[in-house]
């Protein structure tokens, strides 16, 4: 056989990313993609760099129950793609990619398939994969998403020493292929002015009234210190209360990140989205939440972040969400 280059591509990694570079946020839900043009993109990118033409690009995503999607099944359409599906976990996580990925990685290079791999994600998980795969000669080379900076987005320390190299997709054709979604929001209608009574006025005090409020002021306790109810549950089991979130750093970035999700959620959302998002609260939808935590992660350079931030983020995104 001749001498060929394939492609792993992490979709997950990939649309992250680019969402990332284009809005400012994770959310894949603020990008359009011309899936056509972004693989024919990433097969440019990978012979001109190894100098052999594409054997094929095996595709990773997550699908409900492993099954594909409308789209999923074009993009497993387009010539010299390989539709490679995981699923979604209980809380929205990706399942089984990263084993997926990490199979064929060994299996492939074990069975000569071709002579150079490039690997689009930045998964620490990858690294023995890549390393094992190495062992059976067959170069593996870090394909990575610049950001608007033009930094490498999200790959692992130790993902980049397993490799043999690291380069960067070239962004201006990666802005071809993806674009940032803005709605006009739909105007609200005004209401009509009406003119509203005022108060009424209280009536005079007297001299033992101000001495009754007097001694009820002396005998009132001052309040004991709470915790903030960072989690309740509506199917019955016992909601926690946490103790007081008083990390004002942390609180900085995590409305940072919140604010920048609900911003692009806002500029790319339909008016049934909209509906869609409401009608789960106090829940969050998978897809926003995924975007949450992924880039609170990536804020607070975390390869993953604790319980505590969690449940701020997902508070505050609802607090946040009515500050309109």
């Amino acid at each position: 056989m001749r001498p060929t280059c394939s492609l792993y591509i992490d979709t997950g990694y990939l649309l992250a990313s680019a969402a990332t570079r284009v809005t400012g946020t994770s959310l894949r839900n603020g990008i359009n993609v011309e899936y056509s043009r972004l693989i024919d993109t990433l097969i440019e990118t990978a012979e001109k760099l190894s100098g052999l033409p594409t054997l094929r690009v095996h595709w990773y995503d997550s699908a409900d129950n492993g099954v594909p999607n409308p789209l999923q099944q074009r993009i497993g359409e387009l010539a010299k793609v390989k539709l490679r599906l995981g699923r979604f976990g209980v809380n929205g996580e990706q399942k089984g990619v990263d084993l997926r990925i990490g199979l064929d990685l060994v299996a492939h290079a074990r069975n000569n398939t071709s002579d150079v791999f490039f690997l689009v994600s930045g998964d620490d998980d990858l690294t023995e994969a890549v390393e094992e795969a190495q062992v059976h000669g067959v170069q593996v080379i870090l394909l990575a998403v610049p950001t608007a900076d033009g930094k490498s987005h999200g790959v692992s320390r130790h993902l980049i020493r397993a490799a043999d190299d690291l380069h960067r997709i070239d962004g201006l054709a990666l802005d071809e292929s993806i674009l940032k979604v803005e709605r006009q929001p739909a105007p609200k209608p005004s209401a009509p002015v009406t003119a509203k009574p005022g108060p009424p006025k209280p009536a005079p005090r007297t001299p033992l009234d101000a001495a009754a409020a007097s001694a009820a002021a002396r005998a009132t306790p001052a309040p004991a210190p709470t915790g903030v109810l960072a989690y309740s549950s509506t199917t019955g089991s016992v909601a926690h209360v946490l103790p007081e979130f008083d990390d004002a750093a942390h609180e900085q970035v995590i409305d940072g990140v919140v604010d920048r999700v609900l911003s692009a959620f806002r500029k790319s959302a339909t008016p049934e989205e909209t509906a869609a998002l409401e009608s789960t609260r106090p829940s969050i939808p998978r897809d926003i939440d995924r975007a949450l935590l992924l880039d609170a992660s990536e804020a607070m350079d975390r390869y993953t972040v604790d319980e505590r931030i969690r449940f701020r983020l997902r508070a505050r995104f609802w607090e946040r969400y009515d500050l309109g």
